[in-house]
This record gives C-alpha cells, sequence and structure tokens, in this order.
C-alpha cells in the first residue's frame, strides 16, 4: 500500500529526529541533581492545578470524551511517576549486587516515539515526559487527530520549562497534523515505540519493525465474595466506574457477587448512584453500544449515563452517576460481558464455592480484556491467593478501585505509569506497568566471585549416574 505521507511531510519528521537525537546528546553528560532538577520543572510546569484545569478543559472540548473533574485528578499520577523516578537512578551507577559481582549502569535508549490515546491527551505525554527525561531520552509525541490542539499545547508548555532550565526543548517535540501513515514513519524511524491506546495502534507499533511497549485492552473484572465489605466494594466500584466517564481500560466493567451478599451488594451500589437498567432498557443500550457483531460503537464512548440512557432511548435523574445491568450469560455472543469503555457496569451473580466465581471471572476474560487486570473484595487469603493463580491478568488489586490503583497509587506500591503491559495474554512483550527501567538501556558489568557451580550429585539429583559421566 502506498504511504500518503508526502515528501514534504518525510523531510519534517527526519528534520525532527535530528533535532531531537542532538538534543539528547546534550544532556547525555548532565549528572543525576541535573536530570532530576529537569523532571521536576517539567512536571510542575504541567502539572500545577491551574495549568492543568486549563488542559482538562480543552481535553473535553476537543475530544468530545470524559469527565472535566475526572481530567482534574489525573495530574494526580504525574506526581506518582515524579516521585518513583526520583527515588532511583538513571545516571551511571543504577544498581549493585557485591554477592554477583554485579554493576548495573543507566544508559538512554535515544529518542521514542510516543502514540498519545484520545482519552488520556494531556496525561499521557506528560507522564511519559518525565520517564523521558529521567531516562536522558528525547521523546516526539504523535496525538490522536482527534486531540491535536490539546496534546501540542500540553507539550508546548514542558517545552517551555526545559528552555527555563537551560535544557534544549527539542527533547519533547510533537507531531502537529498527525495521520496514521505519518505515525507509522514516526515508528521506523525512532529508537523505541511507547504506544498506549487500542489494539490497532500497538499492533501497528508491534509491526514497525523499531522495538516497542505496547498496552492490551481492558475488561475489568471484580470478584465480590461473601466476605466482603459490600458497602467499601460499592463505593470503589463507583469511584473506578465513573472515572472519566469509564474511558479508562481499568474503570471496573464487571463485577461479580457471591449470592449471599448480592442484594445487599445491589443495593449498596443503588446507594453509590447506580442505575439499574430494566431488562427492556438494556436491550435498548446494547444497541447502542455494540454493532450486531459486537464491534464498540464510537458515539457512547465516555459519555454521562444520562447521555447513555438517552442515546438508548430513555430517560435517567441526573442523580444516577452510572447505569448497571444484570448479567445473566457471559459469552462473545452476549455483549455485556466484554469491554464497556463508558458509564455501564455489568453484575453477575454467583452461588456456593468461590471456585464457581473463577470460572466466570476465567469465560469473561475469553470474551476480553486478558492480560490486564482484575480484582477482589475479599478478606479470605486463600481466595485472594486462588484468584492469583487463576487469572490470565498482569495485576489484580485487593479491595482497591481498580482504575485508581493498578496504574500506581500513594496507598500500594504498583509503579506509577500510564502505560500498562499486558504479557502474552494482551499481546504485549512485558506483563508489568511501564515504568522507568523500560525507558533505558542498561550496562551490565560483571567481577570476578568464586566459584559458584553445584555438584553434579545436587545439580540433577536421582537423575545423575556417576556411570555416564566416565
Amino acid at each position: 500500500m502506498m504511504s500518503k505521507v508526502t515528501a514534504e511531510q518525510i523531510k519534517e519528521l527526519e528534520l525532527m529526529i535530528a533535532k531531537a537525537k542532538k538534543a539528547a546528546a546534550i544532556i547525555e553528560n548532565y549528572d543525576q541533581a541535573k536530570i532530576d532538577r529537569l523532571c521536576q520543572a517539567v512536571a510542575w510546569a504541567v502539572s500545577n492545578l491551574q495549568t492543568w484545569k486549563v488542559l482538562a478543559q480543552e481535553a473535553v472540548t476537543e475530544t468530545g470524551l470524559g469527565e472535566y473533574a475526572s481530567k482534574v485528578n489525573k495530574r494526580n499520577k504525574v506526581r506518582l511517576i515524579l516521585r518513583d523516578c526520583l527515588r532511583q537512578k538513571s545516571v551511571g551507577v543504577i544498581e549493585e549486587d557485591p554477592a554477583k559481582g554485579l554493576v548495573k549502569y543507566g544508559k538512554p535508549v535515544g529518542v521514542i516515539g510516543c502514540l498519545v490515546p484520545t482519552t488520556n491527551p494531556c496525561l499521557t505525554p506528560a507522564g511519559q515526559a518525565v520517564f523521558a527525561v529521567k531516562a536522558r531520552d528525547a521523546m516526539i509525541f504523535s496525538p490522536h487527530p482527534r486531540a491535536k490542539k490539546v496534546t501540542a499545547k500540553t507539550v508546548e508548555i514542558m517545552r517551555l520549562a526545559l528552555e527555563k532550565e537551560g535544557a534544549p526543548a527539542d527533547l519533547l517535540q510533537v507531531i502537529t497534523n498527525p495521520s496514521i501513515d505519518l505515525t507509522q514513519e514516526l515508528m521506523q524511524r525512532c529508537d523505541l515505540v511507547i504506544a498506549t491506546g487500542g489494539k490497532a495502534m500497538v499492533k501497528a507499533a508491534y509491526s514497525s519493525g523499531t522495538p516497542a511497549y505496547g498496552s492490551g485492552a481492558g475488561n475489568s473484572t471484580m470478584i465480590i465474595d461473601e466476605t466482603a465489605d459490600v458497602k467499601e466494594a460499592a463505593l470503589n466500584t463507583r469511584i473506578s466506574k465513573c472515572s472519566d466517564y469509564g474511558s479508562g481500560c481499568s474503570c471496573d466493567g464487571n463485577l461479580v457477587v457471591h449470592a449471599a451478599v448480592y442484594d445487599e451488594m445491589l443495593q449498596a451500589l443503588k446507594d453509590e448512584g447506580a442505575y439499574e437498567a430494566t431488562p427492556a432498557e438494556a436491550e435498548a443500550l446494547k444497541k447502542v453500544l455494540w454493532d450486531e457483531q459486537g464491534h464498540r460503537l464510537p458515539d457512547t464512548v465516555a459519555i454521562s449515563p444520562q447521555q447513555l440512557a438517552a442515546a438508548a432511548g430513555f430517560n435517567i435523574d441526573s442523580k444516577y452517576k452510572f447505569i448497571m445491568v444484570i448479567g445473566d450469560k457471559i459469552g462473545k455472543e452476549h455483549f455485556f460481558s466484554s469491554e464497556k469503555l463508558t458509564t455501564l457496569l455489568t453484575v453477575f451473580k454467583y452461588d456456593g464455592e468461590f471456585e464457581n466465581a473463577l470460572t466466570m471471572m476465567r469465560a469473561i476474560y475469553e470474551v476480553g480484556g486478558k492480560g490486564h487486570s482484575c480484582g477482589i473484595y475479599s478478606f479470605n487469603d486463600e481466595h485472594i491467593h486462588r484468584l492469583a493463580m487463576a487469572a490470565p491478568v498482569s495485576r489484580i488489586m485487593v479491595r482497591q478501585p481498580q482504575n485508581k490503583a493498578n496504574a500506581g497509587a500513594a496507598t500500594n506500591g504498583m509503579p506509577a505509569t500510564s502505560s500498562m503491559g499486558c504479557g502474552t495474554w494482551g499481546g504485549n512483550i512485558v506483563s508489568e506497568n511501564i515504568c522507568l527501567k523500560h525507558y533505558m538501556n542498561t550496562t551490565w558489568v560483571a567481577r570476578p566471585i568464586p566459584e559458584d557451580m553445584p555438584s553434579l550429585q545436587e545439580l540433577f539429583g536421582e537423575y545423575y549416574d556417576e556411570q555416564l559421566e566416565k
């Protein structure tokens, strides 16, 4: 297929790459203190409340997606990323293991191409810029066309912060008129790609011929067993489900609730602002969320529950925070068990032994979301352990709002990120939160140590046969 990129666009892109390499070369020999200061300057310039509020509003206005208050709150992720970065080394020796005689040195990866999703046009550039600067990389952002103005403004704010510190602004650049073809050209020319977004975007990154980190699709599912504090579970469900009108891949999509607490949980959800759709309303909702083949329709992504109900032909009061439907069956042909990406939640009931919940969980991830995340509200450590053993996901949150926890929080130890690898389950290379170590190359230096080799008897155990070694 012929590229739709013009010769002029190619020339402009090549100039951006050249400027990025020149900028990276300037900071390559900065010491750790100077690099950390740059991280602080960039993070503060973009995430202070007065600046971020403007960006949040412009993001909602330009994209038509999400909720202003939620987008304002997302600046906390920038703070968490900065916290993690300031606690780690990226210049010179970054790790030592005297017992093994190993010393590791951090090195930049070079020029990174960052693909920015339309749902996070400010957070993704801000968070990834902090990582890039910390690792002494340069980064070129390719925005979603629907969010190109606000993404460009976000990057420009960070460029000015670099300039004020005497560092080259071209460490951070943005494609102002993005397209799929131009993004593909960027990916082929940079040293590393970080793709946060839809399946097609991630697949394109992996097909670019450039090393790439990607994220997978979500279908976050939470198990509420008979030991759960249902009020806590309902509160956290509302927090996670409603964040940015459910646009995030970590927003709760499905609850699997034990029969013993099912009625109490439904009431607790209603107390938190859930509207329970009737069977007829659920059918109407299904038609505006998916086409007949189960493909997600874009017009109902990340909208308020009132807008969602109106799209389906009915009205709900302004007091409601989200809509819930009662799930009966799970499978690819039962669309409510798939990812929603809006203010809609599906509630399933299980009875009897915990294995029944695990069976439903496995079935849901066969529909979609393998590799991403799930969670549990339980005080039974055996149940938590069994879920961890069984779930085909990279991260499990225990008694926490999924959307606020799995990408790092002040109340758990997850590495802060705006991009989550989903392992081979989700078509990704790593099953970790993409964080500082992924933005660096590492040089290992090995010094001699006393010989560390067990005897043949220790090594092979009962299989060792001395006669076969003669």
